[in-house]
C-alpha cells in the first residue's frame, strides 16, 4: 500500500501570531475609532455638578466647527492652514536632507567609514523629549537669551521672536525638522542597501555619472520607501502639538498663528469639555488625514506609473 503523505501547512502559524496584533489593535484603536464617530453626534458635557447628555444632535458639532468666529473667520481652517505651513516648511527641508544623508553614507565610491557611529549621532536627536527642545529653544530665541544677546551686540536692538508668526513658525518647524531627520535618514539609509548593488556596480561600469546613478537607479527604486516616510511624516505633521504647545504656553501665539489642529481639539476638550464636539474635531482630522495621505500615494503611485510606461513605450 501507498502511503499517504499529508502536506505540512504552516500557514495557520501566520494567523496564530498575529491574533495578538488584531486583539490590541481592534480593542485599543478600532473600537475607539467607531465610538468617537459615534460620539460626534452627540451633546455631552458637564456643566458645575450637572451631566448635560448624552443627547443626539446630529451633525451640529461639525456645524458648529465651520460656523465663522465674530472677524468672520472659521478656527478649523485657520488651524489646519497653520499646521499644514509648520509641517511643510519643516518637512520639506528634512526629506531633502536626510535623502542627500543617505546617500553619501551609502556610497561606494565614497566609501564613509564609521557609518555606525553616524547612524548613532544622526539619530540621537529623535530620543531627546519635544518638551526638552522646547524649553531648550524659547530659552535661546527668549529676549534675554543668547540669540539676542549676540544680536544686541551686533545691531544695539533685539528681535521678539516668539512675536513674529514667522520666525515663531519657523522656530516650530525646526525643532520638529532636528527631532525627526535623523529617523528619515535611518529608513531611507536601509532602503538604498536594500537596492540590487549589481546595479550600481553595472552602471559604474557603464560609464555613469553619480547625477545619473541617483535619478536613474536610487530615487526610483526608492519610491516605496520614501512614500512611506511621506505619508507618516504628514500624519505626525497633522497631529502635531508638543512642541507648539509648550513653546507658545499652549496659547499659539502670537494671535494663534501657531495654534494647530491637535491644540484646538485639546481646547474644545479643556474648556467646552463637550465630548462631542471634540469627538467631531477628532473625525474631521482623521478624514484630513486620509485625504492627504490618498493625495500624496496617487502622486508616487502616478509618478512611478508614468516612468513604467515611458519605458515600455521605448
Amino acid at each position: 500500500m501507498d502511503k499517504k503523505h499529508k502536506s505540512i501547512s504552516y500557514a495557520k502559524w501566520g494567523y496564530i501570531f498575529i491574533i495578538p496584533f488584531l486583539i490590541v489593535f481592534i480593542t485599543c484603536q478600532l473600537i475607539p475609532l467607531f465610538n468617537t464617530f459615534y460620539n460626534s453626534f452627540f451633546e455631552n458635557y458637564r456643566d458645575g455638578l450637572a451631566q448635560i447628555g448624552p443627547n443626539f444632535v446630529g451633525f451640529d458639532n461639525y456645524i458648529k466647527l465651520f460656523t465663522p468666529n465674530k472677524s468672520g473667520s472659521i478656527n478649523i481652517v485657520n488651524y489646519a492652514c497653520n499646521t499644514m505651513i509648520m509641517w511643510i516648511i519643516g518637512a520639506i527641508p528634512q526629506l531633502v536632507f536626510s535623502l542627500l544623508l543617505a546617500v553619501i553614507f551609502t556610497s561606494a565610491r565614497l566609501n564613509i567609514k564609521g557609518q555606525t557611529f553616524f547612524k548613532t549621532v544622526i539619530y540621537m536627536p529623535n530620543l531627546v523629549m519635544a518638551s526638552a527642545f522646547s524649553m531648550l529653544f524659547f530659552t535661546l530665541f527668549s529676549n534675554v537669551g543668547p540669540i539676542n544677546q549676540i544680536i544686541l551686540a551686533m545691531t544695539n536692538n533685539t528681535f521678539e521672536f516668539f512675536r513674529n508668526p514667522v520666525s515663531t513658525r519657523c522656530i516650530i518647524a525646526f525643532i520638529n525638522f532636528l527631532m525627526w531627520f535623523g529617523n528619515t535618514t535611518i529608513l531611507l539609509m536601509a532602503g538604498i542597501m536594500g537596492i540590487d548593488q549589481s546595479l550600481f556596480e553595472a552602471a559604474s561600469i557603464d560609464g555613469a555619472t553619480s547625477g545619473q546613478v541617483f535619478f536613474k537607479i536610487t530615487l526610483p527604486l526608492l519610491m516605496p520607501i520614501l512614500l512611506y516616510v511621506a505619508i507618516t511624516s504628514l500624519i505626525g505633521g497633522l497631529q502635531m502639538f508638543d512642541v507648539p504647545q509648550i513653546l507658545t504656553g499652549g496659547q499659539g501665539g502670537p494671535n494663534n498663528t501657531t495654534k494647530t489642529l491637535i491644540m484646538y481639539l485639546n481646547e474644545q476638550i479643556g474648556t467646552s469639555k463637550n465630548y462631542g464636539m471634540a469627538g467631531a474635531l477628532s473625525v474631521i482630522i482623521f478624514i484630513v488625514c486620509a485625504a492627504l495621505s490618498l493625495v500624496v500615494y496617487y502622486f508616487f503611485a502616478a509618478d512611478r506609473s508614468n516612468k513604467k510606461s515611458k519605458k515600455g513605450g521605448k
